[in-house]
């Protein structure tokens, strides 16, 4: 693929771990693009969110016209912290990611509000850094970079 407009998406089934116990099923959808070439995103269903539910769209406007769906809970954080986690244990910040038993990796994200655990088939994440790749070979990044664009969103 040529250019910076790649985008590699794909739906995974995780779960989401309440406690020793209990977890939920989610999808989440993971998301790479070449002209952001060093970052993936995981999207999360917004009901998820740590600071609490989001509001119901059947609540108000019982879903009128215009209403737009929320878009969910992005998490952004570097591709090689998801490459090595599938590994071994990677994440000094916010977003720690290791392998687990029974072909699993758990993803912690850590925010103000809380930790949510969750796990992933290692196979899924697999297949998506290896499609990721196809778009942005690994070492390649920087030629993928376009700093006026990255300054121009930060100063949005």
């Amino acid at each position: 693929m040529s250019g910076t407009s790649a985008v590699v998406e794909q739906v995974v089934q995780a779960r989401l771990i309440l406690s020793a116990q209990r977890s939920a099923p989610l999808q989440v959808v993971l998301r790479y693009r070449a002209d952001d070439p060093l970052a993936v995103r995981m999207v999360f269903p917004a009901e998820y969110a740590l600071d609490g539910p989001a509001e119901d769209p059947q609540d108000g406007d019982g879903g009128a016209a215009g209403h737009e769906p929320d878009p969910g809970v992005e998490w952004v954080f570097a591709r090689v912290l998801l490459a090595t986690g599938v590994d071994r244990p990677a994440g000094p910040g916010d977003v720690h990611i290791r392998p687990a038993l029974d072909r699993r990796t758990v993803v912690e994200l850590r925010a103000p509000e809380g930790v949510a655990l969750l796990h992933f088939p290692t196979q899924d994440l697999r297949r998506f850094l290896w499609r990721s790749h196809l778009a942005v070979p690994a070492g390649q990044e920087t030629r993928h970079l376009d700093p006026d664009r990255a300054l121009a969103e930060l100063l949005r």
